[in-house]
């Protein structure tokens, strides 16, 4: 389908950018992905695919966090206890705190199905199925944990905090009671306490993830309600509905405790006051849309082949970058996710797949391509958030305030134009502008 490009404001010239029929569409109120029908099909269809094992993310991240914390064989940490299944989300059900979700606060009836089930369709014990990866891969998680705990710094006052006096003595007193009865691990942390200190931080960061994801499942499970009903008219109401839970959102506390034998640990208090949009949205698609790093096998790590940057900053390895066929090329695994929101896919997007695929096997594929057009409209509401909060309103009267929208719209395409290490090679940004990208 043809997308009508959007007349720039009249209070500004043309755009020269190499994307100016982009930055005019975000100027006016649009987003990075066209209006089309059939965009905002895919994109909700892959929200509510994509909320489904989000919901057992951020369960089993806050359980790790919580529970495992530093275990230090943490074979069963993806064997989620009941308790956590049944753990009211904080944004769905009658006693939500703010409720995002019509739907229940407890994990999601086609996620315990599946839990049940799996793929086989059969009830076996769930050692069987985690053997036979019959299960949500919480490695695609892990992979997103570990991305944002090594690309630190991203702003916020989560980070400079972990290095601080307080906090070590917080995770001192959670690591001593949480190892009291274990003499080797205790004389391992007098040996090597900043191996435990950074294990600690790895610990803090599961939290931090599986509270960002906590707000988002049922987000997009709403999205999927709403879209169900026809209340969406197009592409740029789906990024509205998420710019405003953005902000209804961000100040939501970023906390990590620990509990050692029914006791409460707090490690980073909610008291500090760190928030949700700062300390995990905005590092969240800094390090996991835009950064991660290469995929081990594909590119050299050896200092003298220059394959990969040497500044972390010009990391392009994200998912807006990844590789769409199933070999797992991108610095996060993004076949993993697009496995497990394959048993999610609502009706509407596998006829749509079965019209235009090559058959099944190539449905991953298609999943993959239609979830990058997804998460360019979130990556578009992250941009207006930003904008809105830190810039001008997109009908401000004053011309020097447009065009300091513009120069932050500018900027941020300009990360996808790069031709550093391929970046503007890597990026499908242009390719998401049209519909035949399949």
């Amino acid at each position: 389908m043809a997308t009508t490009l959007i007349t720039p404001p009249t209070k500004l010239p043309h755009s020269t950018h190499a994307y100016a029929d982009i930055i005019h569409r975000l100027e006016a109120g649009g987003s990075m992905l066209p209006d089309t029908p059939e965009n905002l099909m895919q994109i909700i269809g892959l929200y509510k695919a994509y909320a489904v094992p989000m919901d057992f993310y951020w369960r089993d991240l806050l359980y790790i966090a919580e529970q495992v914390f530093l275990e230090p064989v943490p074979a069963f940490k993806y064997f989620l206890p009941q308790e956590y299944l049944d753990l009211h989300n904080h944004y769905a059900g009658d006693d939500a705190d703010l409720r995002f979700w019509r739907g229940p606060a407890t994990a999601h009836p086609e996620l315990l199905d599946f839990m049940n089930k799996g793929e086989l369709k059969v009830k076996l014990p769930k050692i069987f199925h985690h053997l036979y990866h019959d299960r949500i891969n919480m490695e695609f998680a892990e992979e997103c944990m570990r991305s944002m705990f090594w690309h630190r710094g991203l702003g916020g006052e989560l980070e400079p905090y972990m290095d601080s006096e307080e906090y070590r003595q917080n995770a001192d007193r959670a690591i001593r009671a949480s190892n009291q009865n274990n003499p080797i691990m205790i004389g391992l942390y007098k040996l090597f306490p900043e191996m435990f200190m950074e294990q600690c931080r790895q610990s803090t960061m599961y939290s931090v993830l599986g509270l960002f994801w906590e707000i988002m499942a049922p987000v997009f499970f709403e999205m999927s309600d709403i879209y169900d009903e026809g209340g969406f008219k197009g592409v740029p109401d789906a990024m509205d509905f998420l710019v405003n839970g953005i902000f209804a959102i961000a100040g939501r506390p970023i906390y990590h405790r620990v509990n050692i034998r029914g006791e409460w640990f707090d490690i980073v208090p909610k008291s500090k006051g760190f928030t949700w949009l700062y300390e995990a949205a905005f590092p969240y698609v800094e390090a996991v849309f835009y950064r991660t790093s290469p995929f081990r096998g594909t590119k050299s790590y050896n200092a003298q082949a220059h394959e990969i940057p040497d500044d972390q900053n010009d990391f392009h390895y994200g998912i807006l970058y990844a590789d769409k066929f199933p070999v797992g090329s991108a610095g996060i695994p993004p076949t993993l996710l697009h496995q497990d929101m394959y048993h999610f896919l609502p009706q509407y997007l596998v006829d749509y797949y079965k019209q235009h695929c090559r058959g099944e096997d190539d449905m991953l594929i298609q999943l993959a391509i239609s979830f990058q057009r997804s998460m360019f409209n979130v990556t578009s509401a992250v941009i207006q958030a930003g904008r809105a909060a830190f810039l001008y309103p997109l009908d401000d009267p004053n011309p020097q305030h447009l065009l300091a929208n513009r120069h932050y719209f500018e900027g941020q395409l300009n990360r996808f134009c790069n031709p550093k290490y391929g970046m503007d090679k890597a990026a499908k940004l242009t390719a998401v502008q049209d519909q035949s990208y399949r």
